[in-house]
């Protein structure tokens, strides 16, 4: 990371918000690549003994072999393509991370969403840098100490905008996409990881 970022936790992680990465023309035309060329999926999932449909599509790429297991379901990687890679090498940059697999989130209205949840499954390590970038609508995240509930806060993610989180966050802080009945506009997201 560069040293003027700002660390947006007061403590128990790091956290950075970058706002364009991605200039407006890079975001139109990557937002549009990926909208076309991505082999997204509707997955299902288990809440309260239903079987109900993930409220938004996902789709997970990376190097062969790196699987990713979260909410009972198992993703197998699709291999990079050319956009992928060119949006991965320009986070890796700013990151001064390298990353081996991504998974990427249609957010297609206000309804789509993503609870409440750490990212700290195994696969990911003990302290895992995830690096998450936006194209499109913007959407609120909201973030809260699973510990300290009084510590909590509410980042805009714009359009072309980069997120990164590491060091201790995904054990003290829980994060989320709600619902809104606001008018959003489609939203893609990439959130970029290493698998063990």
């Amino acid at each position: 990371m560069h040293n003027d970022e700002i660390n947006l936790l007061s403590q128990d992680g790091e956290m950075y918000y970058i706002p364009h990465l991605f200039n407006s023309r890079e975001s139109v035309m990557f937002y549009n690549a990926l909208f076309h060329g991505i082999q997204w999926k509707q997955q299902k999932i288990k809440m309260f003994g239903r079987i109900l449909d993930m409220p938004r599509l996902t789709a997970w790429y990376g190097d062969e072999g790196k699987k990713y297991s979260y909410s009972n379901v198992e993703n197998i990687p699709l291999p990079w393509t050319e956009t992928l890679i060119e949006i991965k090498e320009k986070v890796e940059q700013q990151a001064e991370e390298a990353f081996n697999s991504v998974l990427i989130n249609f957010y297609r209205d206000g309804f789509d969403s993503m609870g409440w949840h750490k990212d700290d499954e195994k696969e990911l390590g003990l302290n895992p840098v995830i690096a998450s970038v936006s194209f499109g609508g913007t959407r609120k995240f909201k973030i809260k100490h699973v510990n300290q509930r009084e510590l909590k806060a509410d980042i805009e993610l714009e359009d072309g905008s980069l997120l990164l989180m590491r060091g201790a966050t995904q054990h003290y802080w829980s994060h989320s996409i709600p619902k809104t009945m606001a008018k959003v506009e489609p939203r893609i997201n990439l959130t970029f990881r290493n698998i063990n």
